[in-house]
């Protein structure tokens, strides 16, 4: 398993809207094969930050499976109009879990 993180900047007047958006992607999302979890996190201190997780089976189900799919082009659609910077992606394993 790997996860997809991307930090994601959004104007902070429109914030609420961009979530509104990437609550309609979750279908989205949990119709992919090989998609196991998402979430979006806030920052606390940066007003427009946020961090996307998404669990996958590995790297190819992101990258191939995800991104050629018709769900990958519903969630540009819903959400890139909101982006002030291209999306800083990387996929990553734990290395350790203490807990």
């Amino acid at each position: 398993m790997i996860y997809e993180v991307a930090d994601l900047e959004v104007a902070p007047d429109a914030a609420q809207e961009f979530e509104a958006a990437v609550a309609l992607a979750v279908p989205h999302f949990r119709n992919a094969n090989g998609c196991h979890s998402f979430r979006l996190e806030r920052s606390v201190d940066r007003p427009g930050r946020y961090r996307l997780v998404v669990k996958w089976d590995s790297v190819d189900a992101h990258m191939i499976d995800f991104r050629g799919s018709p769900g990958f082009a519903a969630w540009r659609a819903l959400t890139s109009r909101f982006f002030a910077s291209p999306p800083m992606v990387d996929h990553v394993e734990v290395a350790i879990e203490g807990f």
